[in-house]
């Protein structure tokens, strides 16, 4: 009997297992199906960065930052103010928003088409060169984004302090390169002279902002001559 009760337990064991492998078979494959509609969600909510970025780029152009509204803002870019918000913190932290885009293209084309050959001073006027051009298509707006991007804590500004900071690194960049061809001291912290450097052009930067000089003037001779006096002291 004990016998006979063993095989169909065995029999129905047999019979089971694959019914529970086709049951489990839904639930195997369920984590993959939201992927695509995650991707979705993300790439609707860079589409909606970006008409917000552009609707207040043309509105800041178009009309000035200071008589530029974030309502104004919404509507042009056809969505709810609440939305703005969900991107920007408010309307400066937006002026950050378009000048991050703008100002990061300015430095990697600038860098992309660095003279490599050229001693450092050069390829510092180079870059700032780029710099000074993408503000001098905007001057107005420019002028509103140097005066409030010290201090900027929105989490645009954020990026920008992020942006500031992976800048200052590919100048220290030059300068060890400036180094490993012997024109700047081996005792050199191409770190901090980065720090000298990037002070040294938002000064000038300042001085056009101040009205002291126009924005030409500010890169050649201001920026260009505080830069060679730097130099001598960083020479090897």
């Amino acid at each position: 009997m004990s016998k006979v009760i063993t095989s169909a337990t065995k029999r129905r064991r047999r019979s089971a297992a694959p019914r529970a492998l086709v049951a489990s078979a839904p639930v195997a494959s369920a984590p993959s199906a939201p992927a695509p509609e995650r991707g979705g969600r993300a790439q609707q909510k860079l589409d909606t960065r970006r008409r917000i970025r552009d609707a207040a780029w043309a509105l800041f152009t178009e009309l000035g930052y200071d008589d530029t509204t974030t309502k104004a803002v919404a509507e042009r870019a056809e969505v709810a103010t609440g939305t703005v918000f969900v991107h920007a913190r408010d309307k400066a932290d937006l002026l950050m928003m378009v000048m991050h885009d703008r100002l990061a293209a300015a430095v990697d084309a600038a860098f992309e088409a660095l003279p490599r050959k050229e001693p450092l001073l050069p390829q510092l006027i180079h870059v700032f060169q780029r710099l000074f051009a993408m503000y001098g298509e905007q001057p107005l707006v420019s002028q509103a984004f140097v005066k409030a991007f010290p201090g900027a804590s929105g989490p645009n500004g954020e990026r920008l302090n992020a942006l500031t900071f992976a800048f200052l690194h590919r100048i220290a960049g030059l300068v060890r390169d400036a180094q490993a061809r012997r024109e700047v001291a081996g005792d050199i912290d191409p770190l901090a002279a980065a720090h000298n450097i990037f002070a040294l052009y938002f000064a000038a930067l300042l001085s056009w902002l101040s009205g002291f000089v126009t924005l030409a003037a500010a890169l050649d001779p201001v920026l260009k001559s505080s830069l060679a006096l730097q130099f001598r002291g960083l020479r090897a």
